[in-house]
């Protein structure tokens, strides 16, 4: 059964930047719909037994074109979620070290690039969606953009996603309004590089 990440953060740890009740609604309500809804349609599926990554990387594999359209919008919904509450603490790491750092500068000049870029690619995706940082398992990075729940997962890209920004409206509105830049801005003050540094040592050979 797909379980929604267990913060260790209470829901108000992350004001100013992030408010309560976006924390909330975003994870009390948006976060655990997409969770229920995944595990029914991987049950109807049979594929409950798989990981996210799996289903996500094999969604051609289902039949049933409902049940794959299900699969698709609540796994995506289910996976980057739990990556993106993951990745948020009242006590960050700001800065990347070690090999994500190394990599970062050789991929993008420097952090800040990297920043700039990333908020680029949230700002100008259209609608719903997400603004990721991936790598691949030969440690090279790649910065993207997807609308609505799907991610380089899903989209076969070959890398797996290391850092998520959240562009949909739900997880800004109640604080920000239209001002989606202000949101990203505030939204780096809470990421933890120190966990994004981990989970690119996890995918990486």
């Amino acid at each position: 059964m797909f379980k929604q990440v267990e913060l260790d953060y209470a829901f108000d740890a992350l004001e100013p930047y992030i408010d309560t009740l976006t924390m909330q609604t975003h994870y009390g309500k948006h976060h655990a719909s997409y969770t229920a809804n995944f595990n029914k349609a991987a049950e109807m599926a049979g594929v409950q037994d798989q990981s996210a990554e799996e289903i996500l990387s094999n969604l051609d594999k289902i039949a049933d074109p409902a049940v794959r359209t299900a699969l698709r919008n609540n796994g995506g919904g289910f996976y980057n979620h739990n990556l993106y509450f993951s990745q948020l603490s009242p006590n960050p790491g700001n800065v990347p070290t070690g090999a994500l750092a190394d990599k970062i500068n050789q991929t993008f000049g420097s952090f800040d690039n990297l920043k700039t870029e990333l908020k680029r690619l949230a700002l100008g995706q259209f609608g719903s969606g997400w603004a990721w940082l991936s790598a691949n398992a030969d440690g090279d990075l790649m910065i993207s953009a997807s609308p609505n729940q799907d991610n380089p997962i899903s989209e076969k890209t070959g890398y797996f996603p290391i850092l998520a920004i959240d562009v949909w409206e739900h997880a800004y509105y109640l604080k920000y309004k239209n001002l989606r830049g202000d949101y990203i801005d505030n939204l780096f003050q809470v990421i933890d590089w120190n966990k994004v540094s981990e989970n690119y040592c996890k995918i990486i050979k």
